[in-house]
């Protein structure tokens, strides 16, 4: 069935810049998709490029809009260049969308709640972070790491680690920040401390990248996770292949269409799976979340503590809570959105 096709590009400014080991983040740019069927239902997906991992760009994402001439069909999708990670799955999302409006919901194999981790930001300013989120009932807390001296944060991290409240647990995030020596003396030190999993400590592009994280995977006692390294279904397949043996963090909105890869990774690891945003708005948001949510394996806290997030909070996803309600997800307003930038 042939549906029409608009879309609509943003670039949002956030409250907050966001620090990382690749630099200052201060906006977020992508575009919005709607898909129209002739009787009327819509379904809405969000292209959030980021080309630090090596996604499309958002020139690239629109310009392909264009090209489809405001027509699209399931049968189009394949036919998409694979470069298009992020434009893929935000129609993949309209479509599912649209398929979800015209059936009986599904039960909810996740549950109707799921655990949520609050995002602390790097350096010294997520230790004065910590309390507060505690006392909103955050249990689970990331820490963005590699983006400052490499003492400074080690000395910080039995700070932040003090702070926590009993019982709580702390992941860090490298971003690929480190080379393998850096990366031994942080599993070193995290051995004896709350610390759930480390993120992407070696670059996703570093010379013998895989052999180095399976190394370290298989050496040390706190887990790591990948996240930079799982772009697109094809990465999904080749580190089931290699036997990672730790975490998938999966960001629905870079995965592309990757429908067979998901259902192996559900087979073969769906309890070392953690859903995480890309910190893209409410349409994006909202699709992420539905699949955290269908979901089977163990629940994880969701990487979605983030909010709130742009300075204008019509773009922000749901509000910034210990745990999320599904119907919390139901509520996410994503037409909002698309009139919010017209």
């Amino acid at each position: 069935m042939p549906y029409r096709l608009a879309h609509r590009r943003y670039r949002l400014p956030f409250r907050a810049p966001v620090r990382t080991a690749h630099g200052i983040w201060t906006e977020r740019e992508g575009l919005i998709v709607r898909l129209e069927a002739e009787g009327g239902g819509i379904g809405w997906g969000e292209a959030a490029p980021l080309t630090g991992f090596g996604t499309e760009s958002g020139d690239e994402a629109e310009v392909a809009c264009q090209r489809l001439g405001g027509g699209f069909d399931e049968e189009t999708l394949p036919t998409l260049p694979r470069r298009l990670l992020c434009l893929r799955s935000a129609l993949g999302a309209a479509l599912a969308d649209l398929a979800r409006s015209a059936r009986p919901a599904a039960p909810r194999r996740g549950g109707n709640y799921l655990p949520v981790a609050a995002l602390l930001p790097a350096g010294r300013p997520a230790l004065a972070q910590v309390a507060p989120k505690a006392e909103a009932g955050f249990r689970t807390f990331k820490w963005k790491v590699g983006a400052g001296d490499a003492a400074d944060e080690l000395v910080l991290l039995d700070d932040i680690c003090a702070a926590l409240p009993a019982g709580s647990r702390l992941r860090l995030d490298a971003n690929g920040a480190w080379d393998r020596r850096r990366a031994e003396h942080w599993l070193e030190r995290c051995a004896e401390r709350p610390v759930e999993f480390i993120e992407q400590p070696i670059a996703a592009d570093a010379r013998g990248a895989d052999d180095l994280l399976l190394g370290l995977a298989a050496d040390y006692p706190t887990p790591l996770a990948l996240d930079e390294s799982l772009l697109g279904g094809e990465a999904i397949d080749r580190w089931l292949g290699l036997g990672w043996p730790g975490i998938f963090v999966l960001k629905p909105s870079l995965l592309g269409d990757a429908a067979g890869p998901l259902s192996r990774l559900e087979k073969a690891a769906g309890d070392r799976v953690v859903f995480s945003s890309a910190l893209e708005t409410a349409v994006g948001a909202r699709a992420a979340l539905r699949m955290a949510f269908a979901w089977p394996g163990k629940a994880h806290a969701l990487g979605f503590g983030v909010g709130p997030l742009f300075v204008d909070r019509r773009f922000d996803g749901p509000a910034s809570a210990p745990f999320i309600r599904s119907e919390d997800v139901d509520r996410i307003e994503v037409e909002a959105v698309w009139n919010a930038l017209s």
